[in-house]
């Protein structure tokens, strides 16, 4: 466990908790630390959804501005280039992730957010890209991984403006999954996670790669990953007490091992 960033698990669900007071803000240290969380969560097998959360005021109000403020260019090649493969760990777990999102995400800390397949925000929370406002612009995955989520125009509408947007708005733009009570943000995370986790584990890592990584390919190309990971399910314990269990017991009924 880090200073700031742990892995707390209950039952079949792991939380990466963010804790490095006020504002939960990324510096080299928190980077260093995600990465090292992340792959925990990946490997561990028990763990089978994952929640990110940064407590009850703030998700991520972004990065350490102070300590970015004096690196130089080469020194920011390696800074950026750390966060992002950081979050790139983070985005590849093989797991449902749902970011449970309180306060400000912002920044960074936004970009944090994307990386999970699923957003619930509280009611009183706020996400933007605000780079523009220092005079630079997101560079660890706000131009590319908000772009794939909502399209270009309102990609650059956020980036362009640096505006903070609210909760029923990025509902609407299709940021959020689910709006809810700010105080029952975490719980709801935790709901969402724990009915993914009873699926079938091998599947549910199948369905992710399918859509993470069809997407990036043209759609011959991903129509026939699509075949191969499905063929490939046949060889699963979980594929044979699936169908089993429908044709004797009808949909709905079976229980899964996770192998």
């Amino acid at each position: 466990m880090g200073e700031f960033v742990r892995l707390e698990v209950d039952g079949a669900v792991g939380t990466i908790r963010l804790d490095r007071p006020k504002m939960n803000a990324i510096n080299g240290q928190v980077t260093a630390e995600l990465k090292a969380v992340a792959e925990q969560a990946r490997d561990t097998a028990e763990v089978r959804a994952v929640v990110l959360y940064g407590g009850e005021r703030v998700f991520a109000a972004g990065a350490d501005i102070k300590e970015m403020s004096t690196i130089t260019y080469g020194e920011m090649l390696a800074w950026g280039g750390k966060l992002q493969e950081s979050l790139k760990v983070v985005a590849r777990i093989p797991k449902p992730v749902i970011a449970a999102v309180t306060g400000y995400a912002l920044g960074g800390g936004f970009e944090l957010a994307l990386t999970a397949d699923f957003r619930v925000l509280g009611e009183r929370a706020k996400v933007g890209v605000p780079e523009i406002t220092l005079g630079v612009i997101p560079g660890a995955g706000g131009t590319q991984r908000l772009t794939r989520l909502v399209g270009p125009a309102k990609a650059k509408d956020l980036v362009f403006t640096g505006r903070h947007v609210a909760a029923e708005e990025a509902l609407a733009m299709g940021i959020a999954d689910r709006v809810v009570p700010d105080a029952d943000v975490y719980a709801t995370a935790l709901e969402m996670a724990r009915s993914y986790a009873q699926g079938p584990a091998v599947a549910l890592r199948t369905a992710k790669q399918a859509i993470d990584d069809g997407l990036e390919m043209d759609l011959d190309s991903a129509l026939r990953l699509e075949t191969a990971l499905f063929a490939g399910l046949f060889s699963t314990e979980d594929q044979k007490i699936g169908m089993t269990s429908f044709v004797e017991n009808g949909p709905g009924k079976a229980q899964f091992t996770g192998r």
